[in-house]
């Protein structure tokens, strides 16, 4: 069943909030194999001008895809989760995440369309200190393949 055009434009609540903390990043970085030392050392955060250790610019894959659950799994959207393949993902940074943040997610349904049978569900998902402050927005595609025939 095709997710109803109704919906487009449903925000989910804010998600509890994440600390970021230097080993959480420091984690991501082993396993993204990524050795740039402002990932592992405060001394070269502070060399670029951060405030502590930043992490890689796909580190906010951890908060966005546990937030993408809520309208995955909304039974209103009705999406058959075994039929979904992930189609496209790209971040906006306002600036980089670091050490000490504190954030939650906001996802947004932001459109739906139907291309060769496969129903394209694309959402937003606005990366946010507890102070309201955008640090990054997340966008994504995923793709419920159609009936097989």
């Amino acid at each position: 069943m095709p997710v109803p055009q109704s919906l487009v434009g449903r925000e989910y609540p804010p998600t509890d909030a994440y600390l970021v903390s230097r080993e959480k990043i420091r984690e991501f970085a082993d396993a993204i194999n990524d050795a740039n030392p402002a990932y592992r050392s405060r001394e070269a955060a502070r060399k670029l001008g951060y405030a502590d250790v930043v992490a890689p610019p796909t580190f906010p894959i951890v908060l966005t895809i546990p937030a993408g659950h809520q309208l995955l799994f909304d039974p209103e959207v009705s999406i058959d989760y075994g039929r979904v393949v992930h189609g496209e993902q790209r971040f906006e940074h306002a600036r980089p995440v670091q050490a000490g943040d504190e954030l939650q997610v906001v996802v947004t349904l932001d459109g739906v369309r139907v291309a060769a049978g496969n129903e394209l569900i694309t959402t937003r998902s606005e990366v946010r200190t507890l102070d309201g402050e955008l640090v990054v927005t997340a966008f994504a595609t995923i793709v419920v393949r159609g009936p097989e025939k």
